[in-house]
């Protein structure tokens, strides 16, 4: 091969090594393009999402506080100011029955989804009120399956009671301090709205009380 071929072919060579050292080049800047920009993509997704979550969060928020605020449709309520709070021993004349708060005795009726089958003392359901349960309570007009029904409910619930009253107005009631609801049916939906907002609701004289270790009955 002559000189003037050698030359060429190196020359040739050289451009061809340019020419892929370009191309290689122009790889690297589109993969790194379409990396920033994907990373951009995922980021920016990211931040809208946990945008999103907080926003949904806060109104989730909001609308508890809200129903927090809102009494249920039909309850009625005392002044938690008027009520006594007193430990005193024996009977005690309440103005409401069942009662939704007063004087009460020392014990507390065990009410972490007691379920009685008899009749409990006012005195010692009270008490458990203080702490922030629940007091279901129903007469003879009530169904079998409608007693099942809220049984069911209790004894998932944590901080209520429930047990019969003959004495009482309404078909169903349920008792928080300084609130009551009286319903006909265990499928009301307001029963699960009235143990949404007291069970350990604001009302509560005693937050975070037990509910366990009490007086107990069959």
């Amino acid at each position: 091969m002559s000189k003037t071929s050698k030359k060429t072919a190196a020359a040739d060579r050289k451009a061809r090594i340019e020419e892929m050292r370009r191309a290689e080049k122009a790889r690297e800047r589109r993969n790194r393009i379409i990396t920033i920009t994907i990373s951009t993509v995922i980021v920016a997704g990211l931040i809208s999402w946990g945008a999103y979550a907080i926003n949904s969060a806060n109104e989730k928020s909001d609308q508890k506080a809200a129903a927090a605020k809102k009494p249920v449709n039909g309850e009625k309520t005392w002044d938690a100011k008027k009520l006594g709070r007193n430990h005193v021993q024996g009977k005690v004349n309440y103005p409401m029955n069942p009662p939704v708060g007063g004087n009460h005795n020392p014990v507390w009726m065990t009410c972490n989804g007691n379920v009685y089958t008899k009749a409990i003392a006012n005195e010692n359901a009270v008490h458990s009120l203080e702490h922030g349960a629940v007091w279901i309570t129903y007469n003879d007009k009530a169904t079998d399956a409608d007693t099942k029904t809220l049984a069911d409910k209790a004894t998932k619930t944590p901080y209520t009671l429930m047990s019969p009253d003959k004495t009482q107005s309404g078909t169903i009631m349920l008792s928080a301090w300084g609130h009551q609801l009286s319903v006909d049916k265990a499928s009301d939906p307001r029963v699960e709205q009235f143990l949404t907002k007291y069970v350990q609701g604001p009302q509560t004289p005693e937050p975070g009380a037990a509910c366990t270790g009490g007086l107990t009955a069959s």
